[in-house]
């Protein structure tokens, strides 16, 4: 069989992915995840006297806390089917994934196991993110002074 035979099979018998249904399940997840992230930063606000800046690095915490808790209990996974990019793209998708390699390569050891698997994915996520802040803080020192 031809590479365009194949092709052409797969996507006939493949399902077809309802992608506006995706779309909207992925906007109401990150909305209600940055809704529950403001009534957080607010209550850290108002019952602990916390700044909006110090509240937010709270927060920031305690997302990196719940989504790790619920990757290691086993259903961060089952929502992400749900849910897609929605709950994927945030902080929440981040810590998941960092705490996925961690799950996936305990029982290899600390060294071989976890130390060299544990930034498999979000390696390149902190790698590219350091370069591109680099590239940008260059970008404003030539062009704003």
């Amino acid at each position: 069989m031809k590479k365009e035979d194949y092709k052409k099979l797969v996507k006939k018998v493949s399902p077809k992915e309802p992608k506006l249904r995706n779309v909207l399940v992925a906007f109401f997840t990150g909305g209600l995840i940055g809704l529950i992230g403001q009534i957080i930063i607010t209550l850290l606000n108002v019952s602990f006297g916390l700044s909006k800046v110090e509240a937010g690095g709270w927060l920031a915490l305690i997302i990196i806390f719940v989504s790790t808790l619920m990757t290691a209990l086993g259903f961060f996974d089952k929502w992400v089917t749900t849910c897609k990019s929605g709950l994927i793209v945030p902080t929440t998708g981040f810590a998941h994934s960092v705490a996925s390699a961690a799950l996936d390569y305990r029982n290899d050891g600390l060294i071989t196991g976890l130390g060299s698997n544990f930034f498999k994915l979000a390696g390149s996520v902190i790698l590219y993110g350091v370069i591109s802040s680099f590239i940008l803080v260059i970008v404003k020192v030539i062009f704003c002074g």
